[in-house]
């Protein structure tokens, strides 16, 4: 089987509210997967419905090959999870916890904590109850690594973690994917999603709007250009031009707009001013997610 994990028409209501609606996804083993979108979008719940912490109104997934509603103990103790609500026996230092995690999940192997905590800078041998919030948080991460799992599943991962921890977490995540090994990771922070993953689902109001590549997605949604002229200049004479959309004024002389075809037409149209500075740059991750909502009629929940 070529995917780690597959849903197809997973919908989840909580009574008459809405969770999610015929999510279909297709994640690939050994690729890192970014799954997008606000607080509420539906992140959460798709986790927890393929973890089998809660159960569909409707549809069905798979993980591993494993039908998280006949099997969801198998599901559990084959992979790493690390919940976006992470809590821990705080009574016991973070050492003891994770050998008991091990033992619970029935692991017989060799464990990578002692490997993990290195890397990430976490005292084993402390009480978690004395821990910072992004100490805490580095618990559940090397929970999610410290056996070698096939599949990790992730939901916000970062979340506390200061930036040089992230960069190191970054390059595990990306460790584990040359090893063939798989990573779903939930999230908002579009540039860590930027960064270490192969695609991209968006999420929004609990519908999947659009799964891509990263690569394709950048190049489907276009450039952004921005041109100074030493005249003020009709934002229309351009917005009119097929293939240019997103037409903005950016201070008197300045207009920033987006690229996707028809540079041609857009370059003349561009010489019949008298032109100061241009730049023509890749749209940002963060400013096609926002096109996303922005052109499906609003904000995501």
């Amino acid at each position: 089987m070529n995917e780690a994990i597959v849903t197809k028409g997973l919908t989840k209501y909580y009574g008459k509210a809405r969770g999610i609606i015929d999510v279909d996804l297709a994640v690939s083993r050994g690729e890192v997967f970014g799954f997008l979108g606000p607080n509420g979008a539906g992140k959460t719940t798709t986790i927890r419905l393929l973890m089998d912490l809660i159960r569909p109104t409707s549809g069905t997934a798979s993980v591993l090959g494993i039908d998280p509603q006949k099997d969801g103990a198998r599901v559990r103790s084959s992979i790493g999870y690390l919940p976006s609500d992470f809590g821990t026996y705080s009574s016991m230092t973070a050492r003891k916890y994770l050998h008991t995690l091990l033992d619970m999940m029935g692991h017989q192997g060799d464990n990578r904590i002692e490997e993990v905590a290195k890397r990430i800078q976490l005292d084993l041998d402390r009480r978690i109850k004395d821990f910072s919030r992004g100490n805490r948080q580095k618990v559940g991460i090397v929970s999610c690594f410290m056996h070698t799992p096939p599949l990790i599943i992730m939901d916000e991962p970062t979340s506390g973690l200061d930036p040089l921890m992230q960069q190191e977490f970054y390059k595990m995540v990306l460790e584990e994917k040359r090893a063939g090994r798989t990573v779903f990771l939930s999230s908002h922070i579009l540039a860590e999603v930027e960064a270490i993953c192969d695609r991209v689902a968006i999420i929004k109001d609990g519908r999947i709007l659009v799964t891509e590549n990263i690569s394709a997605f950048k190049k489907k949604t276009g450039k952004v250009m921005t041109v100074s002229f030493n005249e003020r200049v009709d934002p229309s004479r351009f917005s009119s031009i097929p293939g240019v959309s997103h037409v903005e004024e950016d201070g008197d002389h300045t207009l920033k707009m987006t690229v996707s075809s028809n540079i041609n037409a857009l370059i003349k149209e561009i010489a019949r001013y008298d032109i100061e500075d241009l730049d023509y740059e890749e749209l940002s991750l963060e400013r096609m997610f926002l096109r996303y909502y922005e052109d499906d009629g609003g904000e995501g929940r």
